[in-house]
């Protein structure tokens, strides 16, 4: 391989290592608001064993995403040099605010939600796990707002910049707001949110199920699973509405990346056909063994049933592959109406009593776990490799972008390097993370806090452990 596919499979393995992590943390986070709230609103106990029990977890999880995530950001400077000093005074503005405004919010707290259960009142510690999810929503936004605009660029100017090497040119922001609302970023951070909470919701799902199956620490396990059943079910069905929006506005600002994901390669008469599944033969310009829905695309995209859509005739040669994006879209896709299905399923056994009896739902639950990170990751894949040739859209080609001084060679060790490094730490964070799950929740105990108020919760204590004595009783 060239030194340009190289960087990019580098930047690759390094991106999908790291974006395990934050959709993890965004969406446990949200459910950490909802279980500590609940814990101030009733004092049962049992609510806050579950949030203690759900923060250590978040924990392991943060940490791992500020590693890897520290490591991606090298790569703009050893590989993507070039990008850099185009982009440099565009793309670092939102990451600066991300460092400033998210990231500083995130870590100012984290200690406090981590090690403060019994050093600050309920109230003190519910604030402080706020601001910890509130951050990494933050986190999320500016993150998206850089990729974006690569992909929408908005509120800059070309400049020509002498250097030692010569006149180079660079972008330059006019309108910071342009920027950060450009047209793609706000569909993009609510597709990248709403996905957070399926993976969320569908980690806790496992996990609870797991405990359900084993009859082990029950109340929480049920305390846990109905809520987040309810939240993935939710983030499912919007998940659909947001794919809508997002399809609309990338036929828009990006049709040539719409017709890859497709398979158009012919721009027809009429109403275009949508595929839900098939292989795209890039050489014979058809999708072959697929299934198709006549004028489905057209309707989708143009909300009629006459206009077609613009095929990869109308932007040769600058032009995707088709394959990848291709596959990656669809996969998603079905992935996206598996999660409707399932959760959808789940709520009308839960109405109707019989969820918990269902063991063979249960393990579904138990092993869908990874799915929301395919998902995830493949909406990644589909949009990246659905831009080229471009790095900046319609502005600078990733064939340009790379750094001038590398070889192969460089390229090559570092992803041994890096390959070696992230199955350890991947080894590691499920080694970890197993012994947390099975060593489960902490007992509800019913000695005073030492929080502030700690009558009030020694009572609360008290009762979430006569109640959790009772529902063991019922169960036996």
């Amino acid at each position: 391989m060239d030194v340009v596919m190289l960087s990019r499979l580098q930047f690759a393995i390094t991106v999908m290592f790291h974006y395990i992590f934050p959709p993890l943390t965004i969406g446990m986070g949200v459910f950490l608001v909802y279980l500590e709230a609940r814990y101030l609103k009733t004092r049962d106990i049992r609510y806050e064993t579950a949030a203690r029990f759900w923060t250590r977890i978040f924990a392991l999880n943060f940490a791992l995403g500020v590693a890897s995530g520290i490591v991606m950001e090298f790569q703009f400077g050893t590989n993507w040099a070039v990008y850099s000093r185009y982009v440099g005074d565009v793309f670092g503005s939102p990451l600066a605010a991300e460092g400033i405004f998210a990231f500083f919010l995130e870590s100012s707290f984290l200690a406090l939600l981590v090690f403060g259960w019994d050093r600050v009142s309920a109230k003190v510690h519910f604030f402080a796990t706020l601001m910890v999810s509130l951050g990494s929503i933050l986190s999320a936004l500016w993150i998206v707002v850089a990729g974006s605009w690569q992909h929408t660029p908005a509120g800059f100017i070309i400049r020509d910049v002498a250097t030692p090497a010569g006149i180079v040119q660079r972008a330059e922001i006019t309108d910071f707001w342009s920027v950060v609302f450009n047209p793609s970023a706000m569909e993009r951070l609510v597709h990248v949110l709403i996905g957070a909470l399926i993976v969320g919701s569908f980690f806790i799902l496992s996990v609870s199920a797991y405990y359900l199956l084993k009859e082990r620490h029950v109340d929480f396990a049920r305390r846990s699973f109905v809520p987040a059943l309810f939240v993935g079910a939710a983030a499912s069905l919007a998940i659909v509405v947001s794919g809508d929006s997002q399809a609309v506005m990338v036929a828009r600002h990006q049709p040539a990346k719409l017709a890859a994901m497709e398979g158009v390669y012919d721009t027809g008469e009429g109403a275009t056909a949508i595929h839900v599944f098939g292989i795209p033969d890039s050489e014979a310009r058809v999708v072959r063994y697929g299934l198709a829905i006549p004028g489905m695309l057209t309707l989708l995209v143009h909300r009629d049933l006459s206009t077609p859509v613009a095929g990869l005739d109308q932007f040769e040669p600058d032009v995707p592959p088709v394959g990848i994006p291709f596959q990656s879209f669809h996969i998603m896709v079905g992935l996206g109406a598996y999660f409707i299905a399932l959760t959808l399923y789940g709520l009308w056994c839960y109405r109707r009593g019989t969820l918990f009896g269902k063991r063979w739902l249960l393990w579904v639950f138990v092993f869908s776990v990874g799915l929301p990170f395919i998902a995830n990751q493949l909406g990644w894949v589909a949009a990246e490799v659905g831009r080229q040739p471009w790095i900046v859209y319609n502005l600078l080609r990733t064939s340009d972008a790379v750094s001038q001084n590398l070889t192969g060679a460089h390229v090559g060790g570092s992803i041994a390097m890096f390959g070696i490094l992230y199955l350890l730490l991947f080894a590691v964070w499920i080694f970890v993370l197993n012994d947390k799950i099975q060593k489960g929740p902490a007992p509800a105990t019913v000695s005073g806090s030492t929080k502030p108020g700690g009558e009030g919760n020694m009572v609360a204590r008290y009762s979430g452990h006569l109640d959790s004595l009772a529902d063991d009783k019922d169960r036996r």
